[in-house]
């Protein structure tokens, strides 16, 4: 797990504790690191002699409960329950600037979604469902090509499918058309068509243990469902019913999980006995963060409910359950493929009772769409003007049925589930512009200034200096047409930041560096 160095020290007495919770007396630099999704507080200790550090190691001591570097930590020394009462408030050193109330809590539902997963710029996101109900099809849409065989029959995806969607991102493209350079990069989200599950899956029915594999290997799931009847597309049921197939699905992962479940205890009993240097014949009592995160997880597994809705888990016990390798610890966005009629009226009978069900499983986020239409729609994109005329013909019949209102605006919903995948992943992007080259680079929410210039280059981190930013808001209504950002010098708006800068959503940046030679190891 990565974490931000938010300020150096630590006061000397405070030091003095974590000295004498190892039986040692010498001076000791101490630095608090905030963790990425929580802002929870965590103590490192660098400096000492060998022995010191050696000691630190062996304890790994806890801040504030259940916190710690360096490996998980289950039998908590005594000397941690002094520190616990030592709060830092350490939100008050945050960076970024501040962000309306209503972002706020929208950003931190998708970031508490993601903490299970990987910390990586290069996340994926997967299409999960029965076989024939739209996910190779959709995944050619998001593409924008047909990488993907969509076919009329079960299995007909067998490896999985990974392709790059296109973000749509109309700061980007307002960058690109300033500065109209010869090479332009936007950011995408990679996106896998996994082949279609069955009932059984978990004990190897269809492609069972291959299919679940694949799941695992990537960072979030478009879970896609079935809403819409057809005689010429089969079902692998023989019959329509989206509340059905997703307890199909959800029972499976579960079931998985509930397996993989089954292993960890004895896994964490043997670390217990081989740290400890303890015969194998003992039974260990296992840690109490542990054992509360077993416990947790053993009950919504029980309830057929994903790990990553549940909201009340510690930070320790986030670090000990992203260790388990849970399927369902996965953000998770519900699609649900619709008629074309449907899909223009707004209305289905199935989306009120999936509703209901995904409310009593956790919740998430639901997007109605309709492969019909964006197969449709997508088939004219080499023609601007019958893809208009497609647009304005499918306006009419929706006023035909008495519908009016911006609520039932014809468009495409590729978009907002790049940017959905996008968000559940908590990625956001960069830019770099200049005459030869606008490109969009993707980082996580979070990433610090040094780490966002290694994305460009590893040698942009290592040499590090500064990084000069301009809000793309603040750029846009200040250049005046020119593709320069000497009118926002002039307004006072290019700000120099340092190391400790928090990224954010849109920023135009040039890193400062001086790359030395690698020392030698």
């Amino acid at each position: 797990m990565a974490f931000r160095k938010v300020y150096s020290q630590v006061s000397q007495s405070l030091s003095n504790e974590v000295l004498g919770s190892v039986g040692k007396e010498c001076k000791v630099g101490c630095c608090l690191l905030l963790h990425p999704f929580t802002n929870d507080s965590i103590i490192s200790v660098s400096g000492g002699d060998a022995d010191l550090n050696k000691a630190w190691r062996r304890k790994r001591l806890v801040f504030d409960g259940d916190r710690r570097e360096g490996g998980h930590q289950r039998d908590e020394p005594q000397a941690s329950k002094h520190i616990v009462q030592q709060r830092v408030a350490a939100k008050s050193f945050a960076m970024p600037p501040k962000k309306g109330k209503k972002d706020a809590v929208v950003d931190d539902k998708y970031m508490r979604a993601a903490r299970f997963g990987r910390v990586k710029n290069d996340l994926k996101m997967g299409f999960v469902g029965l076989p024939n109900v739209g996910k190779s099809t959709l995944t050619n849409l998001m593409s924008g090509a047909f990488h993907a065989e969509a076919a009329n029959y079960p299995f007909c995806t067998i490896d999985p499918n990974m392709v790059k969607a296109i973000v749509p991102d109309q700061k980007f493209k307002y960058l690109a058309s300033t500065w109209k350079p010869p090479s332009v990069v936007p950011a995408v989200l990679t996106i896998v068509d996994i082949a279609g599950l069955i009932k059984g899956a978990s004990e190897g029915a269809g492609l069972g243990n291959a299919f679940l594999s694949h799941i695992a290997a990537v960072d979030g799931i478009f879970h896609l469902v079935r809403a819409f009847d057809s005689d010429d597309i089969i079902h692998v049921d023989d019959s329509v019913d989206p509340i059905r197939d997703l307890e199909t699905i959800q029972s499976e992962l579960c079931l998985k999980d509930k397996e993989t479940l089954a292993k960890v205890v004895e896994k964490e009993k043997d670390r217990i006995r081989k740290e400890k240097q303890i015969s194998r014949s003992s039974d260990p009592p296992l840690g109490e963060t542990f054992q509360s995160a077993y416990d947790k997880c053993c009950k919504l597994i029980e309830s057929n409910t994903p790990v990553q809705t549940y909201e009340d888990f510690s930070q320790g016990e986030v670090e000990i359950i992203r260790d388990f390798g849970l399927i369902t610890t996965k953000p998770q966005i519900y699609v649900v493929n619709m008629s074309k009629k449907n899909f223009l009226r707004k209305g289905n009978k199935w989306l009120a009772k999936i509703s209901e069900w995904v409310n009593s499983h956790g919740g998430g986020q639901i997007i109605p769409m309709s492969c019909e239409w964006e197969q449709e729609y997508m088939d004219l994109r080499e023609d601007k003007e019958a893809q208009k005329a497609f647009v304005e013909q499918c306006e009419e019949e929706v006023k035909a049925m008495g519908l009016t209102g911006p609520g039932f605006a014809v468009k495409s919903v590729v978009p907002r589930l790049i940017r959905a995948g996008r968000t559940a992943l908590c990625l956001q992007s960069f830019y770099t512009a200049g005459p030869k080259e606008v490109r969009a680079w993707t980082i996580m929410k979070g990433t610090m200034a040094p780490q966002a210039a290694g994305v460009i280059h590893t040698d942009f981190e290592r040499g590090f200096i500064k990084a000069e930013v301009a809000n793309f808001d603040d750029f846009k209504a200040l250049h005046k047409g020119d593709a320069s950002m000497a009118k926002v010098k002039e307004a006072g708006k290019y700000r120099q930041e340092g190391k400790n800068y928090v990224m954010q959503e849109g920023d135009i940046v040039v890193f400062m560096h001086n790359t030395t030679a690698s020392k030698k190891k």
